[in-house]
């Protein structure tokens, strides 16, 4: 819908303003972000499924719900209540960290994701240079994503679950299933995630038959708790092969994605790929910046009011659905100066909400820092003339799907 369309449209109110989600392409920021920070920054919209729902744009209204525990992820997988699209993984499973934090397996499942781990980002160099190496010996245009940022962000997550790399493909196959986002339901999802689920169960076995010594990543050390800590017992193969597939799949495909956008946020200023190789030692604030400017999470961040809840001008009744809309408080003036230009030098007393924030700021936001510095670094150190190789309004992107992703990113040097 286009900010003429919102304009005739804003006397309407309670009706939907707009239909939700916005525009799927993932290197424009969608026209009705500004509209609605200024004029509508608390908007009842029409999901996928046609529920209604609360939009919120700002990045004040923003932190507000996330930081607020009266707004929870977890009841969004409840029956009957109002959706962003339909459940494709098992409802239990929503709530990742909680189902965690539940079983005693924190401590276990944090030390796995510490990116300081011994060894971890030295392999994952030697990864990222051994995929250039692969790209450039098949010679260009070749697809990035395909070759790259795909393989690259699963072998991070296979080392960290400590499963072999063979497997990426397999892995990250059942991901284009498990993220879709349906209008309804439909069968095969449960299918698909009970095949990741079994394989991360024969992995654990895996890992059981070894000597403690020689066990790795974090089914190493579940099989570890499963021999040894009585209050780990009770606990199914099954439910740590369910810990092990959903935080592959959650981080696979985030870090993927916010990798594949960054670069070709990038490949369309290609100054700052000459910047980032003459000022290496500034990769980390360069991430940072990416990350506020990444539009990879197409679908909002979901949420259901435990309460009546005041946000704004707006009060969100308790059983509604509020949907936080990264792009609009990652791009608020209010938060951010001149934030349409990505300033790779950025310094700001607010951070932005890529990682989400309050009680779900995601755990392994270090490590998929260090994983992006890592290709970063790898890639406008070995390909400083980087390209794309079609024109960007060419690039298709992903329909019905949990982020915004090109299905190629085609790449010369």
């Amino acid at each position: 819908m286009s900010v003429e369309q919102l304009e005739g449209r804003e006397d309407r109110e309670p009706q939907p303003l707009l239909d939700f989600p916005l525009s799927r392409r993932g290197d424009v920021l969608p026209e009705e972000c500004a509209w609605l920070r200024e004029k509508a920054p608390v908007a009842r919209v029409r999901t996928l499924t046609g529920d209604p729902a609360w939009l919120v744009s700002s990045y004040a209204l923003a932190r507000q719900v996330l930081e607020d525990e009266r707004f929870s992820l977890k009841d969004t997988a409840n029956a009957g209540v109002p959706r962003q699209y339909a459940l494709t993984i098992p409802p239990e499973v929503v709530d990742n960290m909680g189902n965690i934090n539940s079983a005693g397996l924190r401590n276990a499942v944090m030390k796995a994701l510490n990116p300081r781990r011994k060894g971890l980002q030295d392999r994952l160099r030697a990864t990222a240079g051994e995929l250039i190496d692969r790209l450039v010996a098949e010679g260009g245009p070749a697809d990035l994503r395909a070759g790259f940022a795909d393989p690259f962000s699963a072998a991070l997550h296979c080392q960290v679950l400590g499963v072999p790399f063979e497997d990426w493909r397999r892995l990250m196959s059942g991901l284009d299933v498990a993220f879709m986002t349906a209008r309804e339901p439909f069968a095969d999802s449960a299918l698909n995630w009970y095949k990741d689920v079994g394989y991360f169960a024969e992995r654990l076995g895996v890992q059981l038959a070894l000597a403690p010594e020689e066990r790795t990543g974090l089914l190493g050390r579940f099989a570890g708790l499963k021999e040894s800590d009585p209050e780990s017992a009770h606990l199914s193969d099954g439910m740590f092969a369910t810990v092990a597939v959903s935080l592959f799949g959650a981080g696979a495909v985030s870090t993927s994605a916010f990798l594949t956008l960054a670069v070709l946020a990038l490949l369309q200023r290609p100054e700052l790929i000459g910047y980032l190789r003459e000022h290496p030692e500034r990769m980390g604030r360069a991430v940072d910046e990416l990350l506020r400017w990444n539009l990879s999470v197409g679908d909002g961040l979901p949420r259901i009011a435990l309460a009546d809840v005041r946000v704004g001008d707006v009060l969100v009744k308790e059983g509604e659905l509020v949907l936080v809309l990264l792009e609009g408080a990652n791009f608020d003036p209010e938060a951010f100066e001149h934030p349409d230009e990505l300033d790779l030098e950025r310094e700001s007393p607010n951070a932005h909400l890529a990682f989400g924030a309050g009680r779900h700021f995601c755990p392994a936001s270090a490590l998929g820092r260090a994983h992006a510095e890592i290709a970063l670094e790898v890639l406008v150190e070995r390909l400083p003339g980087l390209r794309l190789a079609v024109p960007a309004e060419n690039l298709v992107w992903r329909t019905g799907f949990i982020k915004r992703l090109p299905e190629r990113l085609p790449v010369a040097w």
